[in-house]
């Protein structure tokens, strides 16, 4: 018989196996995040506002599909099959944005169709990895030790902040060239193909140590084909739907989308994800084997869900409106050296690095001392850290103009701020996840939480998408004696010729609008992330007696 891996102290060895395979996966996918919106507005010549808008649907379809897989997982694949099946299909993806970015100078059309068939493809398999990854991790603890749970997932997110440090790094310098100043358009692919090998590493480390390490503490191996004949520490091992409780989710599926489409007059594809978070949200509270301990600690769940809605609408601007902002309205050297504007991102990555050691102290010694703040509470101070980066560098661009640039200082401190802010929610809501859930739901309700990520990724999209015109725009547009300030404040009225040469060029017409607001400048389009994200962090401050008494002891 094997013997236990998880000693009283420390961590089991598993975790790190985990680890090491997420690291990989995470390098594999926000390499590819940081090139995306500049390979689709510039190579395959999209604009910012739809690269702006793809992108929010692409990371918001990401995480749409973990609630297939994790349905797969949790009824007939089991977490292992679907890590593997989820790796390979990304890896796949990557290949074909790299004939992508191969293909475009000669057949644009035909690069263009691949990269929807590449986007789709990484969609999938993202779908299948990621809530069983994180499944996974909160499996190797028996429910002794789920006070554990906090500081492995704060390791774990160090795992995939590595990654991402990495994947940010060698992703653009090899794919993000800027030879004489002119950004050259065919090295993308080779930050594409860097991402792939990436993730065929992650795939080939989980397939060869998961058997040895990825196991419960008496030996037996985590993360199988689900047995519904099993019953794991005092828990159904599979949920029970009603053949009525599917048919009113799928009812409500189309009902919805067609209410958030027609009515609510959001895209396709946001309106899919926002009808399947609260689907399936519903279709998990139909199961009539929930008790009502239960029942409470699942709304915990997605109550909080919903303020983390608006903590990833301003975190992942990172890869859209503050890539091109780095791009465009940024002085980005460094000591001299010109960073490329898509490798800003990665000071998001390296301060994780720098500090999920000492907030996985941190929460261990105040849990020690009895004074830890519960789970919602940590979340709110995240809400309020991001809200804080933003109201920073809204006064440091107030006066910067159309034509100024800031220091990448800026933004350094504003991904400070936001690091601090994530460390203080995302790893603590998976880790939440993994407390409150029921062992039938644990894919399942890992699917629910990272749907509150692709409503906020789809949100991402919509907010990005009011990025006033930056400086570049003035630039080009006066370059044929056409005043945009002029045209965008209705005081002049562009030529047939002046108008068909700004659509060419995407640079728009009209300011974004917001509310009823016109977003005319930096600073308002930055204070739109400060008034949500502060909002939201009051509230939710605000209901953390009442989650706390639904939470029935789980802190």
């Amino acid at each position: 018989m094997m013997q236990a891996t998880t000693p009283s102290k420390g961590h089991p060895k598993g975790l790190y196996v985990l680890f090491t395979t997420e690291m990989w996966e995470r390098f594999n996918f926000y390499g590819m995040r940081a090139l995306l919106v500049l390979f689709l507005a510039n190579s395959l010549r999209m604009g910012e506002t739809d690269s702006n808008l793809i992108y929010g649907g692409f990371l918001g379809l990401c995480y749409l599909t973990p609630m297939l897989g994790g349905y797969v997982a949790d009824k007939f694949l089991g977490n292992r099959m679907c890590i593997q099946l989820g790796g390979l299909t990304m890896a796949l993806g990557q290949l074909l944005l790299f004939t992508s970015a191969s293909i475009f100078g000669e057949n644009l059309q035909l690069a263009t169709t691949i990269m929807w068939v590449a986007l789709g493809t990484i969609i999938l398999g993202n779908g299948f990895f990621k809530p069983n990854i994180s499944s996974m991790v909160g499996q190797l603890y028996p429910k002794a030790q789920k006070t554990k749970l906090d500081s492995a997932f704060t390791i774990f997110y160090m795992g995939i902040n590595i990654g991402a440090l990495l994947g940010q790094y060698i992703c653009p310098w090899l794919g993000d060239k800027e030879p004489g100043g002119v950004r050259d358009l065919t090295a993308f692919r080779w930050g594409f193909l860097a991402a792939g090998v990436a993730m065929m590493l992650g795939v080939i480390v989980f397939l060869f140590l998961k058997n040895k390490y990825v196991i419960t503490p008496e030996g037996q191996p985590i993360g199988g084909k689900p047995d519904p004949n099993v019953v794991h520490e005092g828990e159904a091992a599979q949920a029970k739907f009603s053949t009525n409780s599917i048919v009113i989710a799928i009812a409500a599926l189309v009902g919805l989308t067609c209410f958030f489409h027609f009515i609510a007059d959001q895209n396709m594809v946001y309106a899919i994800i926002y009808a399947s978070g609260l689907t399936l949200a519903g279709l998990i509270l139909s199961d009539q084997s929930l008790t009502k301990v239960e029942t409470q600690r699942i709304l915990v769940l997605y109550i909080v869900a919903f303020f983390v809605i608006f903590f990833w609408a301003a975190f992942e601007q990172a890869g859209s409106s503050l890539t091109f902002i780095a791009d465009n309205q940024t002085d980005t050297r460094i000591f001299g050296w010109p960073m490329p504007p898509s490798m800003v991102q990665i000071f998001n990555g390296l301060f994780v690095i720098i500090f999920a050691f000492p907030f996985s102290w941190l929460w261990l010694r105040l849990s020690q001392k009895g004074i830890e703040p519960i789970s919602p509470v940590k979340q709110a101070m995240g809400l309020a850290l991001i809200a804080l980066g933003y109201l920073i560098i809204a006064f440091a661009v107030k006066d910067l103009g159309t034509s100024g640039k800031m220091g990448v200082v800026w933004l350094v401190i504003l991904y400070l701020l936001h690091t601090w802010g994530e460390l203080c929610l995302s790893p603590i809501g998976l880790s939440l996840v993994a407390k409150l859930a029921p062992t039938r739901f644990a894919s399942l309700l890992m699917g629910v939480w990272f749907l509150g990520n692709a409503a906020g990724y789809a949100l991402t999209g919509t907010l990005g998408a009011l990025l006033p015109p930056t400086g570049d725009k003035y630039e080009k547009a006066a370059e044929k004696s056409i005043d945009l300030a002029g045209v965008l404040n209705k005081t002049v009225q562009p030529t047939a010729d002046q108008l068909k040469f700004l659509s060419e060029n995407k640079i728009p017409i009209d300011f974004p609008v917001f509310a009823g607001f016109q977003i005319t400048t930096l600073f308002e389009f930055f204070m739109v992330f400060v008034i949500l994200c502060g909002a939201a962090a009051v509230v939710l401050y605000a209901l953390t007696p009442f989650l706390k008494k639904m939470m029935h002891g789980v802190r």
